[in-house]
């Protein structure tokens, strides 16, 4: 029997007869496909791992080649079982190395395989039949296929996708991370990942890791990172360990999802939620105040309802005057200033114990634009609201003035309540429509605000940027 250690230049020749029987066994119990021809090609043996894999047997002295149903080149094109890798090696009397090949089994399924076919010589050097060894490889190109498809998802992802080693040194970046932080792969890979995070908050990064190394995982962890321009977000992070083939923790990877436009959201709904409830309050306070300054004066219960309906109806257009909608996209007779002032005082109009009006509105009339008419109106009902709680419109003899005037590129807007609850001492804390005169006027409107608490009745002074007011800037 020849030297089974011979090298792969040297020929392989046959086993004697004699020991046919003993390497029969062994082929056997091989795990592995194997299979042997005669010299024509014609199958002589094959062990249960090749069966298996070509899902059928052969028969033996009449199947040629290989014993695969019908064969395939891994781009799909029909192979010949007299041009497969056995055929070859049998007709070019070499080993045949590095192809690869599909078998369909009679189901109709496949099975990716590596053939070693392998000639056979006799003791006289003549060609006495070949041995082929087949691996299957469908696990291998299964993984493979799945390693592509999982790097092609991390390369696409919107978020964020990076890996770092347990010193905070960047490893991996994904166009994710270029779209959210701004630097590039080659500008990033092997910096460390501190660059990332602001430096007053430089001591998040030792915590992270030490939890990591304890393989913690930590998930959508809210915090604050910097981009390549400096600018900060908010970003929910979600942070894993990475470990090696023997299990052995060698690094972190991290998701980041940019959510600064969520948090931005989330603070305007809040805001919007807070105006709603202030807004609702208010709205079932002046129904209230409406309802009692009605019935001082109301002789019968039909006269009563009638002037609540009314005034509830007036209110109910002050209200919608404060809204956003598409009517008052375009400017037009709806949205000028006296209309406005108005429209707002309209629930609170009428007359006095002593029959005078309770409400005086004059002066310039101009336009107001679409996109201060909201918020405008708004702070003028805040001022009516306040003034039907606590001020003059709180009582039947109350009386309110408003006064517009123009004084070079400003218009001036005067408030002055008469006959209501005397007034002790100015209001000092600064509730929401403080707050929210502050911001329209002096934010978006160019203007101030000046408040004098009289005794006799409040009096506020506006002081508004007429091209602000109107939206048509002044000339240069």
């Amino acid at each position: 029997m020849s030297d089974s250690r011979q090298t792969s230049s040297q020929p392989l020749r046959a086993p004697h007869a004699d020991g046919d029987d003993y390497f029969r066994k062994v082929l056997d119990g091989l795990p592995a496909a194997v299979y042997t021809t005669d010299a024509a090609g014609r199958i002589t043996y094959y062990n249960e791992a090749a069966a298996k894999l070509w899902g059928h047997q052969p028969e033996i002295g009449k199947s040629e080649w290989c014993g695969s149903w019908k064969l395939f080149w891994p781009d799909g094109r029909a192979l010949p079982h007299g041009e497969c890798p056995m055929a070859m090696a049998i007709k070019q009397k070499k080993p045949n190395r590095g192809m690869e090949a599909v078998a369909m089994r009679p189901d109709g399924s496949r099975v990716s395989f590596l053939p070693y076919p392998t000639p056979l010589f006799g003791d006289d050097g003549e060609l006495i039949g070949a041995v082929n060894m087949m691996v299957d490889s469908s696990d291998h190109k299964y993984a493979e296929h799945a390693a592509q498809r999982l790097a092609a998802i991390v390369e696409s992802s919107d978020d964020a996708i990076i890996s770092k080693d347990l010193d905070g040194i960047i490893a991996t970046w994904n166009q994710g991370a270029e779209r959210i932080f701004g630097y590039k792969a080659e500008e990033i890979i092997g910096k460390p990942v501190l660059l990332l995070i602001p430096e007053n908050m430089h001591d998040e990064e030792p915590l992270i890791l030490a939890r990591i190394r304890r393989g913690e995982r930590i998930e959508h962890y809210e915090t604050v990172r910097r981009r390549k321009d400096g600018t900060v977000f908010d970003i929910s992070l979600t942070v894993s360990p990475v470990r090696s083939a023997n299990g052995e923790i060698i690094g972190a990877s991290k998701v980041g999802r940019d959510i600064s436009e969520i948090k931005r959201v989330q603070t305007q709904r809040e805001l919007l939620l807070r105006e709603m409830e202030h807004r609702i309050k208010n709205l079932f306070a002046l129904a209230s105040g409406v309802v009692s300054l009605s019935a001082r004066s109301a002789a019968t219960p039909r006269e009563l309802a009638q002037t609540v309906g009314a005034r509830l109806n007036a209110l109910a257009k002050a209200h919608a005057l404060t809204l956003a909608v598409p009517s008052l996209e375009k400017i037009d007779r709806s949205a000028m200033l006296q209309d406005i002032l108005r429209t707002i005082m309209a629930p609170f109009d009428g007359e006095t114990d002593s029959g005078k009006p309770r409400i005086s509105v004059s002066g310039i009339n101009i336009p107001v634009s679409a996109d201060t008419v909201t918020n405008f109106a708004l702070l003028l009902h805040e001022f009516a609201t306040n003034a039907a709680k606590y001020g003059a419109l709180s009582v039947p003899g109350g009386t309110l003035e408003i006064i517009s005037s123009q004084v070079a590129d400003k218009i001036l807007l005067e408030w002055r309540e008469r006959g209501g609850p005397h007034i002790e001492r100015a209001v000092t804390h600064e509730g929401f429509g403080s707050i929210l005169a502050r911001m329209t006027v002096t934010g978006q409107l160019g203007g101030d605000i000046a408040r004098d608490w009289q005794p006799e009745g409040l009096c506020i002074r506006l002081t508004l940027d007429r091209g602000r007011l109107t939206g048509v800037p002044r000339p240069a």
